[in-house]
């Protein structure tokens, strides 16, 4: 099985799975030659759940690191050397800082290593700002080029919400909340007099 190798999303194959990659790969490239065996179509498609699982260990893993840089943030200025340690570990890797390192950073620029840090996060978080202001990425979709795939079958098209109409109009505020009628004294008759 692949595994994740590293945080910026690396992975290693062993050589029987680069085999099965490589196959899998000229047959995507020469479409026009034999179709591939049944067993090389399984090979194939247990690689890809392999696949699939390596990423989703690295996603677990990248939640444990970043979960662990939260706390270590939380845990300031008591965790500094930890917490910049980690930082730069994450900002390695590709990390794109958050308000709150840049606030923590802030607050901790009296340290020339938190200082160098700050200088370093901004550069990071000021490019990964216009990156995504210039550029908007394509979702992300699964290649089934394999004759005898499996494949998956289209998702309807979620139906268009509509509001439900009431039964009578909404009442405006004025039926409501009726206006207030001004008290009207008590009739003077009747009141006994001494």
């Amino acid at each position: 099985m692949p595994t994740p190798n590293g945080s910026r999303g690396g992975m290693a194959f062993s050589a029987a799975e680069l085999h099965v990659l490589r196959r899998s790969l000229a047959h995507a490239l020469q479409p026009s030659s034999a179709p591939l065996a049944a067993e090389e179509v399984q090979d194939c498609l247990r690689l890809a759940q392999s696949v699939d699982e390596a990423v989703r260990e690295a996603g677990r893993l990248r939640t444990f690191l970043l979960d662990d840089l939260a706390r270590y943030r939380g845990a300031l200025p008591a965790s500094l050397s930890g917490y910049l340690e980690l930082l730069r570990q994450a900002l390695a890797a590709g990390y794109e800082p958050t308000p709150d390192d840049l606030a923590a950073l802030r607050a901790l620029r009296a340290n020339p290593a938190a200082a160098a840090l700050l200088e370093r996060a901004r550069a990071v978080a000021e490019r990964s700002v216009r990156r995504r202001l210039s550029t908007t990425p394509a979702p992300r979709t699964r290649l089934l080029t394999l004759a005898g795939g499996r494949e998956e079958p289209p998702r309807p098209a979620p139906a268009p919400k509509e509001r439900p109409r009431p039964e009578r109009p909404v009442p405006t505020p004025g039926e409501v909340f009726p206006p207030r009628r001004k008290p009207t004294p008590p009739p003077a008759s009747g009141l006994a007099v001494m």
